[in-house]
């Protein structure tokens, strides 16, 4: 598990600066920008994750 204090980049960032960085926090995953490291972080619980990951690979989000 990884602590708050180690994020992973995202494998799609294609290494141009506007990234989405995870970690685990608890039983929660935590999102942050990687441009802005002390900026806001959103908390997901695993089940919230899941759905949110199923609508991405799923195409829910393309219209948007």
């Amino acid at each position: 598990m990884l602590d708050p204090d180690k994020w992973v980049k995202s494998s799609y960032s294609g290494g141009n600066g506007d990234c989405v960085e995870l970690a685990t926090h608890g039983s929660l995953i935590a999102v942050r920008d990687s441009k802005n490291p002390d900026g806001p972080r959103l908390y997901f619980t695993r089940s919230e994750w899941d759905a949110f990951r199923r609508g991405l690979i799923d195409g829910e989000f393309d219209s948007l």
